[in-house]
């Protein structure tokens, strides 16, 4: 008995022809078409319980189609698959009412279980924005590799929504760009998108900052000042290094959260809040949550929706593209461009970047400045990584033990604070931050091979297993 039939839109015989197979193994009957006229007939006659369509087809792009069909058969969900793997196409397969995007090279298996989910729901999609404005160079990230095409995947799957997401990632990762998507392409972008950094507002100052103040509330608030939450009203409130936040200002944020309204200091009535919260954090908020140091209801209110930035030397595929763009970017600004030789984009791509795009940007513009040539050479970038790597001279030592390198950064550590102690979890979070780089060079160099890994660092593989858990390492990707 047949599951349903499925209709194929793909101008490729080859890959049709690997699909109907694929699923007519799985009990699926199957129609395979090569243009987009083809596709529409067949819907029109009724056919078909899912389409799986390519976005480039001869005579017409797919997603050009979709408002047709969505508008003729609601119920039909429609499997959307792409070469073009950028940011825009995964949004305007979802903004359109795709039912699933998938990037190609995709495995069969994940088609498979697409099919059959989507043939499980039959759901509506809501039909979004009209994406004719937007063009691909005016979209605020850049690259193509598997870890960004995730990336994509979620803010598609966000962009009609209103629920919290808390982003995770290094610094320099582009939290704040995907904080910028989520907004520019969500049903909020008519509303004003206001950013604020935790870590960079005085511990005293911060709810006159979140929630505003009333004239004469304290000594020099000689006026009515409205504050961040206020100003994002019908918008979205981008809290950046949220971890930063003291517990005290924690308590009030997470009574704002619950009650949808806040008092602003000094105030008598309550004023209601209507904002989209992103969050984002380069810390581990989950062990500050253990170690007392973040609330923990608070954590879970705004971990509605994680979302982790990979950082720049888990998608080095991505530099030449980036590379690219921030040339590019310095033309616009007056800057001659530059080219770099397969030598030297090689020299990048080996590069760790522990500061992530931000250092990549940077080192690209000293480039496109200093650099007389056009064409940038091997030796260039070997001189420039060498100089940015080169440790101040109090603190140079090439020889240095790794026990000498933890007592450098607990002097660093302990100096900051300057008379005060550092705050409790000293101890979990010394290990964390040696046990991740630790775990993942391991898998690197194992190819992902959790046995071989565990055999190396000396444990066993349910340690290991717990440890990737805890730190929420996914080996495939350290690899």
């Amino acid at each position: 008995m047949s599951k349903g039939l499925v209709l194929i839109a793909e101008d490729d015989s080859g890959i049709r022809t690997v699909l109907a197979r694929a699923l007519a193994r799985q009990g699926y009957e199957v129609q395979t078409t090569g243009t987009a006229s083809g596709l529409w007939r067949w819907v029109e006659e009724g056919r078909g319980e899912v389409v799986i369509t390519d976005v480039r087809l001869p005579d017409e792009d797919a997603l050009d189609l979709l408002p047709r069909i969505r508008k003729l058969r609601p119920d039909l969900p429609v499997i959307v698959m792409s070469a073009q793997t950028t940011l825009l196409t995964a949004v305007r397969a979802a903004e359109h009412g795709a039912f699933e995007y998938l990037p190609k090279p995709f495995d069969i298996g994940t088609l498979v279980a697409v099919v059959e989910r989507s043939l499980a729901r039959r759901q509506d999609s809501a039909l979004r924005q009209d994406p004719s404005e937007l063009d691909e160079q005016q979209l605020p990230i850049i690259g193509r590799s598997a870890a960004m095409q995730e990336i994509y995947r979620t803010i598609a799957r966000l962009v009609s929504t209103d629920l919290t997401v808390l982003i995770f990632g290094e610094s320099g990762t582009g939290k704040e760009l995907v904080a910028r998507a989520l907004h520019d392409f969500g049903r909020r972008r008519k509303g004003p998108f206001v950013a604020v950094n935790m870590a960079a507002i005085p511990r005293e100052l911060i709810e006159s900052e979140l929630f505003g103040h009333e004239k004469g509330a304290f000594t020099g608030a000689s006026a009515r000042r409205s504050g961040r939450f206020e100003q994002a009203d019908g918008g979205t409130l981008f809290l950046d290094e949220i971890g930063d936040m003291p517990l005290e200002a924690q308590t009030r944020l997470l009574r704002v959260l619950q009650q949808g309204e806040f008092l602003p200091v000094g105030g008598q009535r309550p004023i209601r809040t209507n904002v989209r919260i992103v969050a984002a954090s380069h810390r581990d908020l989950r062990a500050m949550t253990a170690q007392g140091l973040f609330r923990e209801d608070l954590f879970y209110r705004l971990n509605v929706v994680p979302l982790r930035l990979p950082p720049l030397r888990e998608r080095v595929e991505d530099i030449p593209a980036l590379v690219h763009h921030f040339f590019l970017k310095g033309v616009q600004e007056g800057l001659p461009l530059k080219t770099l030789t397969p030598e030297a984009m090689a020299r990048l791509k080996a590069y760790a970047w522990p500061g992530n795009v931000r250092e990549l940007e940077n080192l690209v513009r000293r480039l496109a400045v200093l650099c007389r040539e056009e064409v940038i050479d091997e030796a260039v970038i070997e001189a420039e990584l060498c100089s940015a790597a080169r440790p101040a001279p109090a603190e140079e030592a090439a020889d240095a033990t790794l026990e000498e390198a933890v007592e450098r950064w607990l002097e660093r550590h302990f100096r900051s604070f300057g008379e005060a102690l550092p705050p409790p979890g000293l101890y979990h979070r010394v290990l964390r931050e040696v046990e991740r780089p630790l775990l993942t060079r391991v898998l690197r160099a194992t190819g992902g091979n959790q046995l071989r890994a565990a055999d190396i660092l000396g444990v066993n593989r349910n340690t290991l297993r717990k440890k990737l858990r805890d730190l929420e390492i996914q080996p495939g990707r350290a690899s």
